[in-house]
């Protein structure tokens, strides 16, 4: 059974989070507390959504999507960015991967959006062929860049031009 996510997810959410980090072997780099997702996904204006995978049998969360929406300037509409999927180990198989992106697929449809975008990391072999199964396929010809920590803070303090020095 797929959901939308409920505060009460909030803990699980998180701690599957840090398990996909672990499995990504970026543990350290998940600094996201409960706190910070509760408000991300069920403050005012939240910033992203999500949905939970639950088993059938024994109502326990099997696995979960996190997303938002982007902006195709191309494409003129909306479009959903899957920033997390996640299935935990003793769940895989059981089609809760699938029924998660069906579920957001389906959003798309739904709304008009006319992607429906990820990111994967190029060792996980696993996750590639089940994506490619569904039909999905990689846009190699973009690389992904990201500016975090030092590199950020000195690009967004760095001095404008014309501007006095401080």
């Amino acid at each position: 059974m797929i959901r939308p996510a409920a505060p009460a997810d909030v803990p699980v959410i998180h701690a599957m989070v840090r398990e996909l980090a672990e499995y990504e072997k970026a543990l350290e780099e998940a600094v996201a507390t409960e706190g910070q997702l509760r408000q991300a996904l069920f403050g005012e204006r939240p910033a992203a959504y999500a949905h939970m995978a639950v088993d059938d049998v024994t109502g326990e969360p099997a696995g979960f999507a996190l997303w938002f929406l982007n902006f195709s300037t191309w494409r003129g509409v909306h479009g959903i960015y899957l920033e997390d999927l996640y299935v935990r180990p003793e769940a895989r198989g059981g089609g809760h991967g699938r029924a998660l992106l069906e579920e957001l697929a389906r959003l798309c449809v739904e709304r008009g959006y006319q992607r429906l975008e990820w990111s994967v990391l190029d060792w996980n072999e696993p996750a590639i062929g089940f994506y490619r199964a569904l039909g999905a396929r990689p846009q190699d010809e973009w690389t992904v860049f990201r500016l975090t920590d030092e590199a950020l803070t000195a690009l967004g303090t760095a001095r404008r031009p014309g501007e006095p020095a401080a």
